[in-house]
C-alpha cells in the first residue's frame, strides 16, 4: 500500500526574509554513499536544467530549482492537486568532500548530485601480508 506524499513548504530561517512572495517547497531527497562519496537524488517536478541553481558556501551545499507556472491561457483550475512553487534545500557538507569536483544532472525532474570524496578522506584498503 502506498502512503501518499505531501509536499513541504520549505522553511525560511528566522531573521531571514524571502523575496519574491511565492511557494517555495523542500524537495525529497534520497542520499546514499559510493566508494568515492555520496550520490544525491532530489525530486523537483517541473524544474528543468536552467532552473536550477547550486552553490557551496561556508561548507553548505544549497539547491534552488524554478518552476515555469502552466500558462492556462484565459482559462481557470476547477480544481488543482498539485501546487506549484519553487524548491528549495541545503545540506552541511564536511571538509571530506572535493567541492571542487561536485557534478549535476537533471532529467525527469530529478536532480543528481555526486560529491566526489576529497583524496585524503577516501578509505584506504590496507593489505596485510603473512610473514
Amino acid at each position: 500500500m502506498a502512503i501518499p506524499i505531501e509536499k513541504r513548504e520549505a522553511k525560511t530561517p528566522q531573521g531571514v526574509e524571502r523575496m519574491p512572495e511565492h511557494r517555495v517547497f523542500m524537495p525529497r531527497a534520497d542520499i546514499y554513499e559510493t566508494a568515492d562519496g555520496i550520490v544525491i537524488l532530489a525530486d523537483m517536478p517541473g524544474v528543468d536544467e536552467n532552473g536550477v541553481d547550486i552553490t557551496v558556501e561556508d561548507d553548505v551545499l544549497s539547491i534552488y530549482g524554478t518552476v515555469q507556472p502552466l500558462d492556462l491561457k484565459g482559462h481557470e483550475a476547477a480544481y488543482a492537486e498539485y501546487e506549484v512553487g519553487d524548491y528549495e534545500r541545503a545540506f552541511a557538507l564536511g571538509e571530506e568532500f572535493d567541492i571542487e569536483k561536485i557534478s549535476a544532472s537533471m532529467k525527469d525532474g530529478v536532480l543528481k548530485l555526486v560529491l566526489p570524496k576529497a583524496v585524503q578522506a577516501r578509505t584506504h584498503k590496507i593489505k596485510v601480508k603473512s610473514e
